[in-house]
């Protein structure tokens, strides 16, 4: 049994012609419940649940008090390598944009982790473009080794690996896993990712799993919200989170909720995502799962984040580049997407305080650190 097959039920299903006909006392009577089921997250993410979104703000808060209280974990990101042999079509890395190309050497990921390291970050997620010839599994193992004496916490998002490659990672200091099924629409997908690995939607769909299966101690998924109809993705997205919360207790499950940014490329969006449309999503996933993580990256603006915060936020992103090298060089090349929220650490850290958030710099540590 896969998330594939477990959720075939689904995959036909004319989800947006259900959320149509979702009534008010439909929603009222999903409110009033304390156990939601796939029908219920259905109906919250319905357009009749818009009339509703100030009832599900508070309950969403409430839920997330109770099981995360008032912190915040904070990491950033690091780009390790931006060559790429995929054609996304909505990625500044597609290997055909004309874009400077770069690997960090191990000394590089040193420094980088150095200037990380200073501002107190104890959590790091590393990215690279999909080039598995380039930046192989081997040097990726070799990049968490050099990171492993400065973090605790080591983030991987990268290209979808099987799981003796995941636990390869995890042996050299890997922790945690993002992977962003981009859209779980198989047809669209495949119009969007023309060529290249990633293409293969079924391997890059139980990719997460596979990472569980591993015994990696987190997991994160989402979808890039924007390149389908929202209601539709954020819809699977959390089927998807619920499926692995489910056959995998033991590993921390969480979802990313990234709204496409400018790139380089003439990529339009499919769907516009709203400010509103990204509070009803997230309200709505705190509500069918209260445990699980959520993470908002500076692809949002500082006011918008600032926002967020009481609706069920777990983890946010400071200081970040999408640069390979970025950390220590700000013009060292082409990012992979334009960042909203420019703010540094300490200024982050001065936000949260001043909200009454608690800044979490390290939330875990393996017998092993």
């Amino acid at each position: 049994m896969s998330f594939y097959t477990t959720y075939a039920m689904w995959r036909n299903a004319d989800l947006v012609g259900r959320m149509q006909s979702v009534t008010d006392s439909d929603v009222r009577r999903t409110l009033s419940k304390r156990t939601l089921t796939a029908h219920d997250f259905l109906c919250l993410l319905s357009p009749a649940a818009e009339a509703h979104l100030e009832a599900m703000a508070r309950k969403a808060h409430g839920l997330t008090m109770a099981q995360f209280g008032r912190t915040m974990v904070l990491y950033t990101p690091l780009y390790l390598s931006n060559y790429c042999t995929n054609g996304c079509l909505y990625c500044s890395f597609n290997h055909k944009n004309r874009i400077d190309r770069r690997q960090l050497s191990l000394a590089e990921v040193e420094d980088e982790a150095r200037a990380i390291s200073a501002s107190g970050l104890k959590h790091i997620l590393i990215l690279t473009g999909d080039a598995p010839s380039i930046a192989s599994v081997d040097y990726i193992a070799d990049c968490c080794r050099v990171l492993d004496r400065y973090f605790t916490a080591i983030g991987i998002e990268i290209y979808a690996l099987t799981e003796d490659e995941y636990k390869r990672l995890i042996a050299a200091g890997a922790d945690s896993l993002t992977l962003y099924q981009e859209t779980y629409n198989e047809r669209l997908y495949a119009e969007l990712h023309p060529k290249g690995p990633k293409r293969d939607y079924g391997f890059r769909l139980d990719a997460p799993e596979r990472a569980c299966r591993a015994a990696m101690r987190a997991v994160n998924v989402g979808a890039l919200l924007g390149l389908d109809d929202w209601h539709r993705d954020a819809f699977f997205t959390g089927l998807h989170a619920h499926y692995l919360q489910d056959r995998y207790p033991e590993t921390e499950i969480s979802a990313s909720l990234p709204r496409i940014r400018p790139h380089v490329g003439g990529f339009q969006p499919g769907c516009v995502v709203e400010d509103r449309h990204l509070v009803q999503i997230m309200t709505a996933m705190r509500l069918f799962m209260p445990r699980l993580g959520i993470a908002i990256s500076t692809r949002e603006s500082a006011g918008f984040r600032d926002r967020l915060l009481p609706l069920g936020v777990t983890r946010m992103s400071a200081g970040s580049c999408t640069a390979v090298g970025g950390h220590i060089d700000e013009d060292n090349g082409t990012g992979q997407f334009e960042i909203s929220d420019e703010r540094s650490v300490p200024e982050m850290v001065a936000m949260l305080q001043q909200a009454g958030w608690q800044p979490v710099y390290k939330d875990w540590q393996s017998l092993g650190r």
